[in-house]
């Protein structure tokens, strides 16, 4: 056999065996993961028994219920809105295996957009995986991409109408949850998911709801509490409830010519109260270096150092770096605090939630001795 050949059939073997071990990794990314509930879990359930038309689809995800021997009011909090910032998903698990309500209930979605879990955004050089250790040894967790998988909802049109307003906005953003509410039962996937959730928010007449998000340093609303108007007060108390503890956050009211988001949406078409929240996340920045797993869960980076250094530009970055505990810490403190105001404002229906650990718990054990 003639040599060029030989190199040839030797090329195709090779591009055989690697895209076999691609495929094997990114069909992985489509292994659910483990979520290991506290003792407290009344029942658990999926966001396609609020709407059918998810059910078998990749958006479908969890949703877990604790419920208090007392009545009061109902706390939705969503976690993996954008799967690629991970503390929203990891504080969504952190409270999902360590609380008890007393009165009340919690709704958890850990997951809110699954589809999104299944795949990286292309060319960010993102890991697919990243692992944290516990006391009975380690736990792995997705990280995915900005909006639902490709696979699952395709093509995106060159310009994005949002429904129902017609807000036109980039073509990719057709897969981003959070410019999809409402939703619609008969939308794209992404669209059919936040008409499951705006169902969900109606069905079980949640009274206070949480998104939990992360950004890059150079972001203004990092460290942020974004409200509803009908939430200020609320807000204002959590807000200065959390300078007491050492913590500042940036009060921002919900635009309300900006459709599709979160705190706007179920703020103007439920009776629930709506925050998001947001933390520094140095993988989402584009001042960033390598991109990696230690990037991920330790938050150094050199180049946002020097960029902090400098002073020549707004970034929210600790000289430490912004590792995951101190992430998922801002979040679980942040919960804390907006549950302590509502209750205060509402003691006629509180919603009290024990075992959330606090800031200062989580940058003293990490997040791993959270996790069962």
């Amino acid at each position: 056999m003639p040599l060029f050949r030989i190199r040839a059939l030797l090329l195709l073997l090779a591009a055989v065996i690697i895209s076999a071990l691609a495929a094997r990794e990114f069909s992985g990314m489509r292994t659910p993961d483990t979520i290991l509930p506290a003792p407290s879990l009344t029942h658990s359930g999926l966001l396609s028994d609020y709407s059918p038309s998810l059910s078998g689809t990749g958006a479908d995800t969890k949703v877990l219920v604790y419920e208090g021997a007392a009545r009061g009011g109902t706390f939705l909090l969503l976690g993996g809105t954008h799967p690629n910032e991970p503390a929203g998903f990891m504080a969504a698990v952190v409270l999902a295996e360590n609380i008890t309500v007393r009165s009340g209930r919690v709704i958890l979605i850990p997951q809110a957009c699954e589809s999104g879990f299944t795949a990286t955004d292309p060319l960010e050089g993102s890991p697919q995986h990243f692992t944290i250790p516990t006391r009975s040894g380690e736990r792995s967790f997705r990280f995915g991409g900005r909006g639902a998988n490709v696979v699952d909802q395709w093509p995106d049109p060159l310009v994005y109408l949002q429904f129902p307003s017609g807000q036109q906005l980039s073509g990719v953003e057709t897969r981003n949850l959070n410019r999809a509410y409402p939703g619609r039962v008969d939308g794209t996937l992404t669209e059919q998911t936040a008409y499951a959730i705006m169902e969900l928010i109606r069905r079980e007449a949640v009274t206070i709801a949480v998104d939990l998000h992360e950004a890059a340093p150079e972001i203004p609303i990092i460290n942020a509490l974004i409200t509803h108007e009908k939430g200020q007060e609320i807000a204002a108390a959590a807000v200065l409830n959390l300078e007491f503890v050492g913590l500042q956050y940036a009060l921002e009211l919900s635009p309300q010519n900006f459709r599709g988001l979160s705190h706007r949406e179920w703020g103007d078409r439920t009776t629930a109260i709506p925050f998001l929240m947001e933390t520094s996340n140095p993988i989402q920045g584009r001042l960033r270096g390598r991109t990696s797993t230690a990037l991920l869960l330790d938050g150094t980076d050199p180049w946002y150092r020097l960029a902090r250094g400098l002073g020549r530009m707004r970034i929210t970055y600790e000289e430490t770096g912004e590792p995951l505990e101190r992430r998922v810490g801002r979040h679980t403190q942040g919960i804390i605090a907006l549950l302590e105001a509502y209750n205060e404002a509402h003691p006629e229906a509180p919603c009290v939630v024990e075992g959330i650990p606090t800031y200062e718990e989580l940058l003293a054990h990490g997040v791993g001795a959270f996790l069962k």
